[in-house]
């Protein structure tokens, strides 16, 4: 159903979206502060809503098809935000292109098995890679406000950022290689070449099979 929990929470993720773009644009630690509660709040619900759709037996399509959906245009939406305000830049914008990057492979991934009725499970490592990059967005988003509560909040952040690139890459790899596997199948395999049939011979007038020649050169008695 559209309208279960899980489903609805799933849809929260997309509907937070437009609100943490919104509060970049306002100045002061405050908003700052309420983007960090929103942004954390979506990515508890990013927990919530498999554990309950499992819980309560009201796994569905709908939910299999936006909850991947969800999290990456989350995830996507807030880096490229941080990148346009300044708050990473330098060396800090590899890791969010590899992670932005990966994002792309494993979605690309996805809908060309699902042609093949091939599901891509999520991995424990990956689920690890998802609940580090979220802590570490999350550090990025509050920034230089949190410094009078904890002096590192940006290096924590930007320290998390670069984990969860290099477990992107572990992750990546697994995915892309899965994918290959089945994309990978008969038709990518050389048929072998087979030789080409030899040309019954024609019998004679007679109707009659035809003679060898002897091996001595002699002519060859008819049965």
């Amino acid at each position: 159903m559209i309208t279960s929990v899980p489903n609805l929470l799933t849809f929260s993720r997309i509907a937070v979206i437009p609100i943490i773009v919104a509060l970049f644009w306002v100045d002061g630690n405050g908003a700052r502060w309420v983007a960090c509660a929103i942004f954390s709040a979506a990515g508890v619900t990013d927990y919530l809503d498999g554990y309950l759709a499992r819980s309560w037996r009201e796994q569905s399509r709908l939910g299999a098809l936006l909850d991947p959906i969800a999290d990456k245009l989350l995830v996507a939406t807030t880096l490229l935000l941080l990148a346009a305000f300044g708050r990473i830049g330098g060396l800090t914008l590899l890791p969010a292109i590899l992670i932005l990057c990966r994002e792309i492979l494993v979605s690309g991934l996805r809908e060309y098995l699902a042609v093949l009725n091939v599901g891509l499970p999520v991995t424990k490592l990956a689920k690890w890679k998802t609940g580090i990059q979220m802590t570490a967005i999350g550090f990025l988003i509050v920034g230089s406000a949190g410094t009078w509560i904890f002096p590192y909040t940006v290096e924590v952040g930007i320290v998390g950022l670069w984990i969860a690139a290099a477990l992107t890459l572990i992750t990546g790899y697994d995915y892309l290689r899965e994918g290959l596997r089945h994309a990978v199948g008969p038709d990518d395999v050389a048929a072998p070449v087979k030789a080409p049939a030899a040309k019954p011979q024609a019998a004679n007038a007679s109707g009659a099979e035809p003679v060898a020649p002897a091996a001595n050169g002699t002519r060859p008695i008819r049965p």
